[in-house]
């Protein structure tokens, strides 16, 4: 449910083994013109290319007549491949490996690459969004097939692919901040699945001379709470208005003793970006 530019390609479905020509002619005719224009990522699938901007704000500022900071809190650290092989996970004994996110699939390939494994074509994929999925193209040829993703931002939606495979032994990509919650969703299907932290969130430090003021603060990740805490321990909320992604952001941002305001996802916001603009249009 990202604000996304869709084009449909039209006759070139009808190319044949030559049509992968056509669609790369396209997107590099498409980013030329966008170059300068708009900033954004281009993938293609399923005979439609898709143009994701890189900064979905961008509407936002010109529209309401605000003015985004987007600062890091966090950053992500990839595990070396000696770490990892600590956690007694070995990539050749996977039929399928299940991601959550683009994060979760570039450290995959880079630790196996890392570990000098060769990931087979027969690889599955078990994706929690279409946008996931379709990120793969980066590393695979993508076949539907092979890659299973959901539609409503769910690992529950996969479960009768997996059914149909009784055989798949899985591996779920994990950052080192992670809830157990798909985990257990999996086991009480009695799907076996594999953890494995490939990557882990740190705080970034403040820099000393930039004030921390704002009207809003948006915040994804329950790593991003802690490093606010770590930055600004005395920071009181007060009037700021602070929005936040995900059921386990809004979590510890209450545990943390700050007021939400803005909750995404939901049946009425599936962005967060939907909901600020809701949030701005009723301050108008």
């Amino acid at each position: 449910m990202k604000e996304i530019l869709l084009i449909k390609n039209g006759e070139l479905a009808l190319k044949g083994l030559n049509r992968s020509t056509f669609e790369d002619m396209l997107i590099k005719n498409l980013r030329r013109k966008l170059s300068g224009i708009l900033e954004c990522d281009i993938s293609k699938s399923q005979s439609t290319i898709y143009i994701e901007p890189k900064n979905p704000y961008a509407d936002m500022e010109s529209a309401y007549g605000v003015t985004c900071d987007f600062q890091q809190l966090i950053k992500v650290e990839g595990i070396g491949i000696r770490e990892f092989r600590e956690q007694h996970v070995y990539f050749e004994e996977y039929t399928a490996v299940i991601v959550s996110s683009r994060l979760g699939i570039d450290h995959f390939f880079r630790l196996c690459e890392e570990a000098r494994y060769t990931v087979p074509q027969t690889m599955h994929y078990y994706c929690i969004s279409e946008a996931v999925g379709n990120y793969l193209q980066k590393y695979i040829q993508y076949r539907k097939r092979k890659v299973f993703a959901s539609e409503n931002n769910r690992f529950e939606d996969l479960l009768p692919a997996m059914f149909r495979r009784p055989n798949e032994k899985y591996l779920m990509v994990l950052s080192d901040v992670h809830n157990d919650d798909d985990l257990n969703m999996f086991a009480e299907n009695n799907i076996k699945v594999q953890p494995a932290i490939m990557y882990r969130t740190v705080p970034m430090e403040w820099e000393k001379d930039k004030p921390f003021v704002y009207d809003m603060i948006v915040l994804f990740t329950p790593s991003g709470v802690a490093a606010l805490k770590k930055n600004f321990p005395d920071w009181e909320q007060g009037d700021t208005v602070i929005a936040c992604f995900g059921a386990n952001t809004a979590a510890a941002l209450e545990e943390a003793g700050f007021r939400v305001d803005i909750k995404a996802p939901s049946a009425k916001y599936p962005s967060i970006t939907t909901a600020i603009k809701d949030y701005l249009e009723g301050q108008e």
